[in-house]
């Protein structure tokens, strides 16, 4: 399994606070680092999100967005951060203003409205200008991942297809693919053997298909426990989107045309688009919509509902840690439901 704390050494290290184009940064010879990821896999991130409020951030603000905050200010050494000040959380301009007066050099990148290409080429452009990179570079290094990313593919398919890859290491997998944990090429060669591994794992027994849509949960055992009560997590809508799957060749389909079939930092209709398709070619039976506390997006919870034809059980998430009492009851009723 991946390990997201360890971090590699050797380059500069480049914090972002959601997916960006990561081929610009390892074309820049730097090394990316998902921060949440960092936040969620630290030893205590319940008392990451409690430091960042004694430091005087409001009880009242997304807790990843906190626990960002708190692990960046225990690491010095990511000295650069790559804020996606459009197409994420609108948080991210605030943060960005507080990591500059802490000394972090501050770089924006802005997702364009509508999936505009013109408007994308150029925010690759000033990414790669704020980080000394090469854009010719940064599409070699594209066509270099593609082997990694159809292994992702064979991961996902050993999932939904095979039933010998559980919803969680899915999930922990594809979620891993916003940085690679630091070294894609060490990242490759453990992914390829947890392959080889899982190919000889006898098929999970039947029952409940299930798709999870929406940001990563900061609910920790969320697809263990819906296992346990013999459903399958088969889809994990936003890992997914991370771990930029195929088609990955053919017309349109260099670095720009990745970016622009990545659903999550556009709207929400190209999204549920996506979210049908999977969930004709996975046959799942219902969805789980997490969302996020104080987030945004927990208001396109209404357009996935009138728009997709199948169960939808909404959860809310605040603070890190384990399956409550009261969640634990919802999933056991929604299973109901669908059975």
């Amino acid at each position: 399994m991946p390990s997201p704390q360890v971090i590699a050494s050797g380059s500069s290290l480049v914090g972002v606070t959601t997916t960006v184009p990561l081929e610009i940064v390892l074309a820049a010879g730097q090394t990316p680092v998902d921060l949440n990821n960092r936040f969620i896999t630290a030893p205590d991130p319940a008392g990451l999100v409690h430091q960042a409020e004694e430091m005087g951030l409001p009880a009242t603000l997304c807790a990843w967005i906190k626990g960002i905050y708190a692990w960046l200010m225990l690491h010095p050494e990511v000295e650069t951060v790559i804020g996606v000040t459009q197409g994420d959380c609108s948080n991210t301009h605030a943060l960005m203003e507080l990591l500059h007066l802490a000394g972090r050099r501050v770089v924006p990148f802005a997702y364009p409205h509508g999936r505009d290409r013109a408007g994308l080429v150029r925010a690759l452009e000033r990414l790669a200008g704020e980080l000394g990179a090469d854009l010719a570079r940064a599409e070699e290094i594209r066509r270099q991942l593609i082997p990694l990313r159809l292994d992702l593919e064979r991961l996902d398919q050993l999932t939904w297809r095979d039933g010998r890859v559980s919803g969680a290491e899915n999930h922990l997998w594809l979620v891993s693919s916003s940085d690679f944990d630091g070294d894609h090429v060490e990242f490759h060669a453990k992914l390829k053997n947890f392959l080889n591994q899982a190919a000889t794992r006898p098929p999970a027994p039947p029952g409940p298909r299930l798709g999870v849509l929406g940001v990563p949960t900061i609910i920790t055992g969320l697809h263990q426990t819906l296992a346990e009560m013999g459903a399958a997590v088969v889809y994990n809508e936003v890992p997914h989107q991370f771990a930029m799957l195929p088609p990955l060749t053919g017309p349109d389909h260099d670095l720009t045309g990745q970016y622009r079939r990545y659903t999550y930092p556009y709207d929400v209709f190209h999204r549920i688009e996506a979210i049908a398709s999977e969930a004709r070619r996975r046959r799942l039976d219902g969805l789980i919509h997490y969302t996020q506390t104080f987030c945004y997006r927990q208001m396109q919870d209404i357009a996935l509902k009138q728009r997709l034809d199948l169960p939808i059980l909404t959860l809310e998430g605040n603070q890190p840690g384990p399956v409550d009492g009261r969640t634990r009851l919802r999933l056991e009723a929604f299973l109901e439901l669908l059975a």
